[in-house]
């Protein structure tokens, strides 16, 4: 019996480096070979795992909508410090994020948007992340962090402070992006923290 090859890279790390390829190139000049190169793996190997460039990005999208949550706080965070553990989370995310980073990434959300099934996918991720801030600012209303509150809006006006951070950012990149986020989201914050929050830092990033 013939035994197929081995795979040298999981599917996990093959997206991992599409994402980095993606930002450094735009998704307009990403080819299979580039991504090869990224990965160490043969364009041809690409093509027998996904079948096609197109494939291989929409994969990338329904994976980062799989793996939203694992980029927020962890239960045993959101127990203590629910809302400094969502601004770390969400400014964590700009890490490295360079204004021509940001313009390659803006290029993908066109495709998002131009395309209806990427679009669907998008709104998926989008709604993925929205559930994870909501899960973070009801435990902070739980340890009364937070004014009770419509925690679905506020949830919204969190992720819009963040997407306006990233475009008000590409307009005027003076310091670093992730000051621009915690800034953004913390003002959104305020209004709705109580006082017993303020250890917690929710204020120390509002101008």
């Amino acid at each position: 019996m013939v035994m197929g090859r081995p795979r040298t890279s999981s599917d996990e790390e093959i997206l991992a480096g599409t994402a980095r390829a993606i930002t450094r190139v735009g998704p307009a000049r990403l080819t299979l070979a580039e991504v090869g190169r990224e990965v160490g793996l043969a364009p041809a190997t690409l093509v027998q795992r996904f079948g096609s460039k197109r494939a291989l990005l929409l994969a990338l999208v329904r994976h980062s909508a799989a793996v939203a949550a694992d980029r927020f706080p962890d239960e045993a965070t959101r127990a203590v410090q629910p809302l400094q553990g969502l601004i770390d989370a969400m400014a964590a995310m700009t890490a490295g994020l360079t204004a021509e980073a940001l313009s390659n990434h803006l290029a993908f959300l066109q495709l998002d948007l131009a395309d209806a099934e990427f679009r669907q996918l998008a709104g998926e991720h989008a709604r993925a992340v929205r559930d994870q801030i909501r899960v973070c600012l009801d435990a902070a209303v739980t340890l009364e962090q937070l004014h009770a509150h419509d925690t679905d809006r506020l949830a919204r006006s969190v992720q819009v402070a963040y997407n306006g951070a990233l475009l008000a950012w590409a307009l005027e990149p003076e310091g670093p992006v992730e000051l621009c986020v915690r800034g953004e989201i913390s003002a959104v914050l305020s209004a709705a923290t109580a006082p017993t929050a303020s250890p917690f830092g929710v204020d120390q990033y509002v101008r």
